[in-house]
């Protein structure tokens, strides 16, 4: 009795942590945007006239986490992710990814340029290519107004009295006010949620999911 009782609690905290694991992983879905490469046209060769890959690029702001959907037939076409000088010539022989299951999600993990041509050279020739630059994170700024600076005093240094006469008193230096300090404001902007930070949500819901399917068989 006492077992069955143990077990079924175990279940219970087995499904509510795979409920909150399912839930960050739906969160951090939403976060992220994926961009359809070429719209209904797919990864293809422009047609005369069509927006140009780097003309849509353009209109778009990527952030790390976003992706590149790439739809292209596969066994005819391919997507290599390659460097600024062999995405200038059109240079297919090296790569730095070569992708040609005809589905192709490509994830940003890093800020900056990213540039992909097509695998046939005659079809990167033609402008099958994109340059596609993603935005660097940008953690908590905070701006402070500076307090001004209180002016030095000058000593005042009093005549000298005639002779016979006594000399007055120096006069008393005068008060030296210290302006508060202004209010320090803070901007806080919300900071782009990072490739890495998705990479581990999904190996923890992974790992989640293993220990949920052991305490359920159990």
């Amino acid at each position: 009795m006492t077992d069955s009782v143990v077990r079924s609690d175990q279940k219970r905290k087995a499904l509510h942590m795979l409920g909150l694991l399912s839930l960050l992983l739906v969160m951090q879905k939403v976060a992220a945007t994926e961009y359809i490469v070429g719209g209904a046209n797919g990864w293809s060769v422009p047609a005369d006239g069509a927006l140009h890959y780097n003309q849509w690029a353009e209109r778009n702001r990527f952030k790390i986490g976003d992706s590149l959907l790439f739809v292209y037939p596969s066994g005819k076409d391919s997507v290599l992710s390659v460097n600024k000088d062999d995405y200038t010539n059109c240079n297919t022989a090296t790569s730095l990814a070569h992708y040609n299951d005809g589905h192709t999600v490509f994830i940003f993990n890093q800020s900056g340029p990213h540039y992909f041509i097509s695998g046939v050279e005659d079809n990167c020739l033609k402008n099958e290519k994109m340059v596609v630059v993603v935005l660097a994170e940008r953690g908590n700024g905070s701006s402070s107004t500076s307090s001004p600076q209180p002016s030095p005093s000058t000593d005042i240094v009093p005549s000298p009295a005639p002779s016979g006469q006594e000399s007055p008193s120096p006069p008393e230096p005068p008060m030296e006010t210290v302006p508060s300090p202004a209010p320090t404001t803070t901007g806080e902007e919300p900071s782009p949620r990072s490739g890495a930070s998705s990479l581990i949500i999904s190996f923890i819901g992974s790992v989640g999911a293993l220990v949920g399917s052991s305490l359920l068989l159990a």
